[in-house]
C-alpha cells in the first residue's frame, strides 16, 4: 500500500518557481492572482510567502508524478500539508485550497508571538523540558526529534535546561510560536474562513497530525491544528499499521522522506519522478 505524503514549511527549494511554471502553469497565474504580487520572491520573509508557495509547489509535482499518484490508498501532510492532501484527495478545489492557504499564512504572520526550537530527544526528555520551561509540544516529528514552542524569553532558557541535561536544542528561524496556544488569534479567524469553504469526501483516508488518524471533520480539525501538536511520529505508524509500505513525498524538498526514515526505517520510500508535460 502506497501513502503520498506533503510536505509543510521549511520544504522550499530555489528552483521551486521554475518547476510550477514547467508543470503547472496555470497554478503559477493562480498564486499570483490569489496573492497580487509572487510569493515566491519573498519565500524566505515569511510563513505568509512561504505557505502559498510551497502548496503550489506541491500541487505541481503532484500532477508531474501522475502514474505513481494513482496507486496511492492514503494521505497524509505536515502542518500545511494537511491542505495539499486533502486538495489532493479531492475534498478541496485547488482554488478553494489555495484562498485557504493564502489566509492561513497572513493570519499565522500576524501572530508573531515568540518562535520555536528543535530538541534532539524523546519526545518524553522533550515534553519534559517544554513542561519546566512552560512551552508546548508543536511537532512530534520523528524518533529523537521534537519542536517546542513558546515566547523568546522562555525558548532562550529552554535550549539552555536542555543543554544541562545532555540534550542539543536550537531555535529554528521562524518568527511565530506555530502550533501552541499562542496561535489562538490564527485558529479564531481560520476557523470563520474555513466555515465558508466547500469540503467533499476525500477518494481516500487523508491523515489529521493532531488525531494520528483519519479526518473526520477537516474545518474543526483544520482550525484545532494551528494551536495542536503536529503528532508526525504517530501519523507514519499508523498508516503503517494500516497496511502502507511505501512512502512518496510529493512536494519540494525531502524532509518528510528522511523523517519517515528515522521513525520506520523498514519502510520503502520511493522517489518522486516528476514528468515533463505534454507539448502541444
Amino acid at each position: 500500500m502506497l501513502a503520498l505524503l506533503f510536505p509543510g514549511q521549511g520544504s522550499q527549494t530555489d528552483g521551486d518557481r521554475a518547476e510550477v511554471e514547467r508543470l503547472a502553469p496555470d497554478l503559477l497565474q493562480l498564486v499570483l492572482a490569489e496573492m497580487g504580487e509572487d510569493p515566491f520572491l519573498r519565500v524566505g520573509e515569511s510563513t505568509r510567502y512561504a505557505q502559498p508557495a510551497i502548496f503550489v509547489t506541491s500541487l505541481a509535482r503532484l500532477r508531474g508524478a501522475a502514474p505513481l499518484s494513482g496507486r496511492a490508498s492514503v494521505m497524509a501532510g505536515h502542518s500545511l500539508g494537511e491542505i495539499t492532501a486533502l486538495t489532493a484527495a479531492g475534498a478541496l478545489t485547488a482554488e478553494d485550497a489555495l484562498r485557504l492557504v493564502v489566509e492561513r499564512g497572513r493570519l499565522m504572520a500576524a501572530a508573531q508571538a515568540g518562535g520555536m526550537i528543535v530538541v534532539k530527544a524523546s519526545i518524553d526528555d522533550a515534553a519534559r523540558v517544554a513542561e519546566a520551561q512552560g512551552l508546548a509540544v508543536a511537532n512530534d516529528n520523528a524518533p529523537g526529534q521534537v519542536v517546542l514552542s513558546g515566547t523568546a524569553d522562555r525558548l532562550d532558557q529552554a535550549v539552555a535546561a536542555a543543554r544541562d541535561l545532555g540534550l542539543r536544542a536550537t531555535r529554528l528561524g521562524v518568527s511565530g510560536a506555530f502550533h501552541s496556544p499562542l496561535m489562538q488569534p490564527a485558529r479564531a479567524a481560520f476557523a470563520a474562513v474555513l466555515d465558508d469553504t466547500d469540503f467533499r469526501k476525500p477518494a481516500m483516508p487523508v491523515y489529521c497530525c493532531a488525531t494520528a488518524a483519519p479526518f473526520t471533520d477537516p474545518r474543526r480539525q483544520l482550525a484545532e491544528a494551528l494551536t495542536a501538536p503536529v503528532r508526525w511520529r504517530e501519523v507514519v505508524h499508523a498508516m503503517h499499521r494500516r497496511g502502507v509500505r511505501t512512502f512518496a513525498e510529493v512536494g519540494p524538498g525531502r524532509v518528510l522522506d528522511g523523517l519517515v526514515r528515522r521513525t520506520l526505517p523498514e519502510a520503502t520510500r520511493t522517489p518522486l519522478q516528476v514528468e515533463e508535460p505534454a507539448r502541444a
